[in-house]
């Protein structure tokens, strides 16, 4: 998504990201901030976004196509940042290394 200024950028990209995920928003904010690859995704779902939110203003020619093809870059942008969410959330948790008898 391209802006005048960078700040602007950065809170539009992630006010998008908040408004579709109200109830993760703490989440979206660290991954917003720590994961570039989410941080991508949520500046693609604010530029997809607003690209359907002018859709109207196309020819009929275009129109209904490109409705569709926003709101399904929409839709794969969501799923594909639910599942990021979801991964965030897994813990690792590592068994200590199996030792034997220590030798003298």
């Amino acid at each position: 998504m391209v802006s005048g200024e960078r700040g602007s950028t950065y809170l539009s990209a992630l006010e998008a990201a908040e408004g579709h995920f109200p109830d993760q928003a703490r989440l979206v904010q660290r991954l917003f901030y720590v994961n570039e690859a989410f941080h991508s995704m949520c500046e693609d779902l604010a530029a997809a976004a607003q690209a359907l939110a002018h859709v109207e203003e196309l020819s009929d020619a275009v129109r209904e196509a490109r409705r569709l093809e926003y709101a399904g870059l929409v839709e794969a942008l969501l799923k594909e940042m639910r599942e990021a969410m979801a991964q965030s959330k897994v813990v690792m948790l590592r068994r200590p290394p199996v030792t034997g008898p220590k030798s003298p």
